[in-house]
């Protein structure tokens, strides 16, 4: 691999200063127009690139967003990165991405090698371990040396920045009030994600429905795990032990196991089980029979936080007050669900 030349590799082999080698690759009227194409050309010949570190402390922008994404594989999360990328492109900002995978050694990473002069701001979602271990001092520490931080669906209350969400309390209460106003009565709870706030909130909203509409809250009927592979141990079986009408799944991993479970238990979707999922992936359309859910608006998501984001930057106020966007979700019925 080619070895990247630096200002005083080139001022030296062409025999002038740093101070015009610079100049002339930044097109500089102090330069002559010889010297200008003299320098530019050997820097291309001898791979030349400009200290972007160095650049970003000179001139305090970078126009450059930090996203940080805890799992590419999700849908939701691919969808909000389409609307973080969509508005930046059209403000005039680049995007760089890292995963965290979940980690909250990869996420500290990932925030220290960004927020050292290399991007003006971060769009994030928390880590399941941050929030497990409910470690947040790293997103402190970045807000308080001076860059701001917008996060996204899976947020907490004790970091002020701004925080776009879906109303998951409201959409879980919802889509069990649709299953009710079908006439399920025996209605299921799964939840893989037992240890994030959306699935608590997911939670909290489904049993909060059930004792509106006067129909007990069953433990028994209630699956919840922190992993996938967790809920799959703790639903074998399920459908054999307890007799549901419905099932409401509060991410995607559960919907999909209770279509799976229901198709080979043999009942009739939606005739003997209906099916309401959260997060509206692809899958949910191409399933048979296709699953009803609650549709998260990813790309909305991403789009505001940008906003946001880039408001905040672009700001002259010295006093920003941070706010909170809620994002409403959808309900979108289709043939997991009986017709009202």
């Amino acid at each position: 691999m080619k070895s990247k030349a630096t200002l005083k590799q080139i001022a030296k082999e062409l025999g002038v200063s740093v101070s015009t080698v610079s100049k002339a690759l930044n097109d500089s009227p102090e330069i002559s127009e010889p010297t200008k194409i003299r320098v530019q050309e050997y820097a291309k010949l001898k791979n030349y690139k400009p200290n972007v570190i160095g650049l970003n402390l000179k001139n305090r922008s970078t126009r450059t967003i930090g996203v940080i994404l805890p799992n590419i594989l999700n849908s939701f999360f691919a969808k909000v990165f389409t609307g973080i990328e969509k508005v930046a492109d059209e403000k005039g900002y680049k995007v760089i991405t890292c995963i965290s995978n979940e980690s909250l050694e990869k996420e500290v990473s990932a925030l220290e090698m960004l927020s050292n002069g290399t991007i003006d701001g971060f769009i994030l979602s928390i880590s399941e371990e941050a929030q497990k271990l409910q470690q947040f001092g790293h997103f402190k520490s970045i807000i308080n040396e001076g860059t701001p931080i917008v996060m996204f669906d899976r947020t907490i209350d004790e970091v002020n920045c701004d925080k776009v969400v879906v109303d998951d309390l409201d959409s879980a209460i919802d889509a069990t009030k649709h299953l009710i106003k079908t006439g399920c009565k025996n209605i299921a709870l799964f939840s893989s994600i037992d240890n994030l706030s959306v699935g608590k909130l997911r939670t909290e909203g489904y049993k909060t429905a059930l004792e509106n509409a006067g129909l007990k809250v069953d433990g028994k009927l209630i699956v919840l795990a922190e992993t996938a592979d967790e809920f799959d141990e703790k639903a074998k079986g399920f459908l054999d032990k307890n007799k549901v009408d419905a099932i409401f799944a509060v991410d995607e991993h559960a919907s999909v196991m209770a279509m799976k479970m229901g198709i080979k238990k043999g009942l009739k979707i939606p005739e003997e089980l209906s099916v309401i999922g959260f997060a509206d992936g692809v899958w949910s359309k191409r399933m048979t029979p296709s699953m009803s859910t609650v549709s998260q608006h990813g790309p909305e998501i991403g789009e505001v936080a940008t906003l946001m984001l880039i408001e905040k930057l672009e700001s002259k106020e010295e006093i920003y007050n941070h706010k909170t966007t809620v994002i409403k979700t959808e309900l979108r019925q289709r043939e997991s669900t009986r017709k009202l």
